[in-house]
């Protein structure tokens, strides 16, 4: 496939519904998991110019920045600790409307207001998390967390 995107403007929905199956054809074929995660970052940072869209792999006990297109991010990030180490912790993902609110917050970027962390599971093992920041208050839904969900089970763990 051509690295090019077509970029939707229409609602929530419809921009992930176009932007899944172009996801999946970045993704088809390529072995590489960094060069697929940098990929994901890039086409979502592309169609909803989020702050910060990245990925931290578990490495050694605690999660280790991976791609991201963003503002320079924290690296290291322990178990439990913050929205990422929470969500890694549970293994579920974490929705967060305000950041300040949430207990124990990492704040790798003053302008990020609102936050959203996919798990990335293989095996029932939590491999590492998928971490996108808003500058809006509540700017994430179920909406965003199910097409979201739906990209993650795409990248080949």
């Amino acid at each position: 496939m051509a690295e090019d995107l077509q970029i939707l403007h229409g609602s929530k929905e419809e921009q992930y519904q176009s932007l899944l199956p172009q996801i999946q054809a970045l993704l088809e074929g390529e072995t590489d998991l960094i060069a697929n995660l940098a990929n994901i970052c890039g086409a979502l940072k592309e169609q909803f110019n989020w702050l910060w869209i990245g990925f931290y792999l578990v490495k050694n006990d605690e999660l280790v920045l991976g791609p991201f297109q963003g503002p320079v991010a924290c690296t290291r990030i322990r178990k439990g600790k913050g929205v990422c180490g929470t969500s890694w912790a549970e293994a579920k993902t974490i929705i967060v409307a305000d950041v300040e609110t949430f207990p124990g917050h990492i704040a790798c970027s003053s302008l990020s207001k609102s936050e959203i962390v996919i798990p990335l599971i293989k095996n029932n093992i939590v491999a590492g998390v998928f971490d996108i920041d808003s500058i809006e208050l509540n700017d994430f839904d179920k909406t965003d967390q199910l097409y979201l969900e739906k990209i993650v089970t795409l990248i080949p763990l």
